[in-house]
């Protein structure tokens, strides 16, 4: 059966890279001695899928990866199981044993939230907000996007599904399919360098606060 199990990322190991949290959470189902199980063939390994990759240095409360297991001892006790084999700063904080034929994590991805903070404001324009904000506000902003194929033009505005100045930062929604996924780092790269607005060196701090599925009726949802 398979079981989607929620999790953060803090602070600690924000600057562990995808791959290795990968490594890891196999490693720490094992100590777990959680009964997962394992693909056919020469080379057998654990059969797990994550949802969307934190990018190195953002934080999160809102990941997600999928396991199969053999059998699933009850939520209490698999949460239990694996936080106490955790290191400081990952959490799990949630799971639950998906229907039957439900779809891997990585392809349910629709969108996700962040909380983007600034490491120093003091060298922001008084104005930065309402500037912002009109920014936001236009009916399309079209840049250059980088892909796997070169680089071709976009409309960011559709893949910005909602930006808002609250929570002593900025929050933003955006489109986070595989083919589609917009950063928050790109979003505001491109905000200040059109405002001709300088920035220092690596000037945000990066929260993903959750990441969402579509549901049938269109509406976003929480991965669990």
């Amino acid at each position: 059966m398979k079981v989607r199990i929620k999790f953060s990322k803090e602070e600690p190991v924000k600057f562990i890279g995808h791959l290795d949290v990968m490594r890891y959470f196999q490693k720490a189902i094992r100590r777990a001695d959680i009964d997962i199980a394992y693909s056919s063939g020469f080379s057998p390994h654990q059969i797990m899928s994550f949802a969307s990759p934190l990018s190195v240095g953002h934080t999160s409360s809102g990941e997600y990866f999928d396991v199969e297991l053999h059998s699933v001892p009850d939520k209490e006790e698999l949460i239990r199981r694996l936080n106490d084999v955790m290191v400081e700063g990952i959490r799990i904080l949630d799971a639950a044993v998906l229907e039957e034929g439900a779809g891997n994590a990585m392809a349910q991805v629709a969108a996700a939230d962040y909380l983007v903070t600034f490491r120093d404001k003091r060298a922001l324009p008084g104005d930065w907000k309402e500037r912002l904000l009109a920014f936001y506000d236009q009916p399309s902003i079209l840049v250059q996007k980088k892909t796997k194929k070169g680089e071709k033009e976009i409309d960011l505005k559709e893949g910005i599904y909602r930006l808002e100045i609250r929570d002593g930062g900025i929050c933003l929604l955006l489109d986070a399919g595989s083919g589609s996924n917009i950063k928050p780092g790109f979003v505001l790269e491109t905000f200040f360098e059109r405002e001709g607005i300088p920035l220092p060196e690596y000037p945000f701090q990066i929260h993903r606060q959750e990441t969402y599925l579509k549901g049938e009726d269109g509406r976003l949802a929480p991965l669990i």
